[in-house]
């Protein structure tokens, strides 16, 4: 599927980053990291390493930021340019953090720009190691990691698995991709008190259920509002559970996917995680339905004549058989799809099932429910009236209904 279009929005827009950059063949990287971070509405300082600057260009970087690149540390700027850097910042992050970078990092080191702006910052750092994959399992980088990463306010994000330089192997080594390293500086920039130390199941996609080994009964939800839903939740700083059936979106960073196919599934995992979770959310388009019987071989139109008939039997209420294995004190979220009288269905279903909010939208109205990244929902919940919300991004949808949840949160704790 491809990548949605980036604009302005929480929590980067408005925030300011300082992304340094240091002298690994994965730099090139990093400029498609300033672009995304930029559109996503941060203001983002650059710092080059004297390294850095033999992999990719400071031009480069103004292009995609509009802003001057920094690479000095005795500058005609100002010999407190490490203290306003550090003190400015709401995030510094450090894509690609080679192998010296790391150890200097850890030793406390104040011999560039960007490791003196490190000593003078309280904002959190996330480092994104990037090496060769034999140079980073050498116990020396070992130790300065771990020294960066029990240190208070950094987080170690990556390395990944895969091709690292032309000839090189493939083991741990290879330097996050931008996209995934954007979601690592949303966390440091998001989380908030609510929700850290917290759980979060997020249930999204839809189910299969399957009729032979090459059909299903199903439906067309994509997955993407509750792919958002826990996105969000993991940058506020809540370990996050997904439980999704069929979808082709790729899996939220940080969050634990667990990937499902029937209803009958489905119900086994949220069994099974939900009694741990401080908040679960419905977001799955659960089939009500599956066929009564599943054929072991494909069925041929000619054995069966002009008429396939197929016995449904009903499939299990996932939110409303699990009740009673909420863990005490939870905040519930549920969802309804309806495509007439939203608020009468959408009030029978929140007090049916007992969620503390639910979230009803109308998949008839223009750019709501399936197939589209936006949509139009109307929260409800026990006490208050009903609030409709314009159209938005599923990923602004999220944010709407965390930072309910989050209130709740704050009142039980």
């Amino acid at each position: 599927m491809p990548r949605p279009e980036l604009v302005p929005r929480r929590p980067w827009q408005g925030r300011r980053i300082l992304l340094g950059v240091t002298g690994g063949i994965a730099a090139y990287k990093s400029i498609q990291l300033a672009r995304d971070l930029t559109r996503l509405g941060a203001e983002v300082d650059v710092v080059l390493t004297a390294a850095a600057q033999k992999f990719v260009a400071p031009l480069s970087f103004e292009g995609v930021t509009g802003r001057p690149v920094l690479t000095d540390l005795f500058s005609v700027d100002g010999a407190a340019m490490h203290l306003r850097l550090g003190k400015d910042a709401d995030a510094i992050c450090v894509a690609p953090a080679t192998a010296d970078f790391v150890a200097r990092a850890a030793e406390g080191r104040a011999d560039d720009l960007l490791c003196t702006a490190l000593l003078a910052t309280h904002a959190p750092v996330v480092v994104c190691p990037a090496m060769n994959d034999r140079m980073f399992a050498h116990p020396q980088v070992q130790e300065n990691v771990e020294r960066l990463r029990q240190r208070p306010g950094y987080v170690i994000a990556g390395p990944g698995v895969g091709a690292l330089a032309a000839g090189e192997e493939g083991g741990p080594g290879r330097m996050l991709e931008p996209q995934d390293i954007t979601e690592y500086i949303g966390r440091a920039l998001g989380a908030e008190d609510a929700y850290r130390e917290r759980r979060v199941l997020v249930t999204a996609g839809p189910t299969r259920e399957a009729l032979d080994p090459v059909r299903y009964v199903g439906n067309r939800s994509s997955g993407r509002m509750g792919y958002a839903v826990a996105a969000a939740a993991w940058r506020r700083g809540a370990s996050v559970t997904l439980v999704s059936g069929p979808s082709s979106l790729e899996p939220p960073v940080g969050v634990d996917l667990v990937r499902v196919q029937s209803a009958d599934e489905m119900f086994a995992a949220v069994a099974d995680a939900i009694g741990a979770a401080d908040v679960s959310v419905f977001a799955a388009a659960v089939a009500d339905f599956r066929p009564t019987t599943t054929e072991s071989d494909k069925v041929k139109r000619e054995a069966v004549g002009d008429e396939f008939a197929v016995l449904l039997a009903p499939n299990p209420d996932i939110a409303g058989e699990t009740r009673d294995r909420r863990k005490a004190g939870s905040v519930t979220v549920g969802f309804a799809l309806e495509t007439t009288d939203l608020l009468e269905n959408a009030r029978k279903k929140l007090a049916k099932k007992d969620f503390d909010l639910l979230v009803a939208n109308d998949v008839t109205q223009e750019g709501a429910g399936f197939d589209v990244e936006t949509n139009r929902v109307t929260i409800l919940d026990k006490q208050g009236e009903p609030e409709s919300l314009p159209l938005m991004s599923k990923d602004a949808v999220a944010e709407e209904i965390l930072d309910r949840v989050a209130s709740r949160l704050s009142a039980r704790r």
